[in-house]
């Protein structure tokens, strides 16, 4: 006899990428982690915090949090709901919107692996839509598929492409259902979404702290959408589901943003440039959005070449998954990282 309903026991769970223990000789190019360190703004909030924020529960709204994306990106603070990473929201949509067979997730593919594991959960149905070679968004398929819930990664990973506006401003205005607009890599893009959630009720636009804020150990994200669409997902959220230290934190981070700026730069200066030296070491890679690339080893062997890899110190991402069985997703170090990391691509690639 299981403990579990049936959809537990029929699902796989997400498998996060290797996290080594703190102070272990590692280059870590695997989960998209910022580089960089956070803002000295948000570091100073961490140095100076009253204790008395630990005893009491935190405000369950992240009210300053809130105030600080209203200055910063100029949305009304009732058009954001706060949560603990990005991730928490995806899975409050999914609980909020979807169930069975009737009220399907949908979301093309392959994208962020966490969103099946999420709908499964529920359980909800999913329906894959496979991207095309050139990663067009397939738009008809999408809306023929009549998702309650369709989510789109923009950037998208492991792609790193970025779906245009006007592709999802149509996709937008012919779904049935939410739409979400999953922007956690936009700090290193070149446009964004937002603007839609002030012409479409049903879109809802996810951003986090993790990657452009270097904020990943905080989790922190936030989603932007008409307040009407926020109701409903606020019924479901966890009560305190925001940290008092990550409330203050996040608020000095999401303020700094000449900071931010800078280093988000400079992660993308360095994507170029590691972008050259691996189609130099014979790799194809496409452009990228993100703070990540995705190489195509035209060998096919993408496995080998990350345990190579990581017996030499430096994890990089291989997703046994069909379409990326010869491909490695490789996060945009600091220049001194890329650099250790083409140095031992070519001794592994004998070249």
């Amino acid at each position: 006899m299981s403990y579990f309903r049936p959809a537990i026991d029929l699902m796989s769970g997400y498998i996060p990428g290797e996290q080594p223990k703190p102070g272990t000789s590692i280059i870590k190019l695997n989960t998209n982690e910022n580089p960089y360190p956070p803002s000295p703004a948000a570091i100073a909030v961490l140095r100076n915090l009253d204790a008395e924020l630990l005893r009491r529960y935190p405000d369950p709204f992240a009210r300053e949090f809130c105030q600080a994306v209203s200055e910063v990106l100029d949305i009304p603070t009732d058009w954001i709901v706060v949560g603990n990473g990005s991730d928490e929201l995806l899975n409050i949509l999914v609980r909020a919107c979807a169930e069975g067979d009737l009220r399907r997730v949908v979301y093309p593919m392959p994208t962020y692996v966490l969103y099946p594991t999420i709908s499964a959960m529920q359980p909800a149905t999913t329906v894959e839509i496979p991207y095309p070679a050139d990663w067009k968004l397939p738009i008809e398929d999408l809306v023929a598929a009549r998702g309650a819930l369709t989510l789109i990664a923009s950037p998208n990973s492991p792609s790193g492409h970025i779906v245009p506006l006007a592709d999802l401003r149509t996709l937008a205005s012919q779904l049935e259902g939410v739409l979400a607009i999953d922007e956690a890599y936009v700090d290193f893009a070149p446009d964004s979404a937002l603007s839609l959630v002030r012409e479409f009720d049903n879109v809802i636009i996810l951003r986090t702290l993790s990657k452009g804020y270097s904020l990943a150990g905080l989790r922190m994200g936030f989603g932007i959408a008409n307040p009407k669409l926020l109701a409903g997902l606020f019924k479901v959220k966890d009560s305190y589901n925001i940290d008092a230290i990550a409330n203050l934190v996040g608020a000095a981070a999401m303020r700094d943003r000449v900071y931010k700026n800078n280093c988000a730069n400079l992660v993308k200066e360095s994507r170029a440039q590691l972008a050259i030296e691996l189609q130099q070491l014979g790799l194809k890679v496409g452009e990228s959005h993100g703070n990540f690339l995705l190489a195509t080893l035209l060998d096919g062997q993408a496995e080998q070449l990350y345990l190579g890899l990581k017996e030499r110190g430096i994890l990089v991402r291989y997703f046994n998954r069909s379409g990326l069985q010869d491909k490695l997703r490789i996060t945009v170090g600091t220049p001194a990282q890329n650099s250790l990391l083409t140095q031992a691509l070519a001794k592994l690639l004998r070249i």
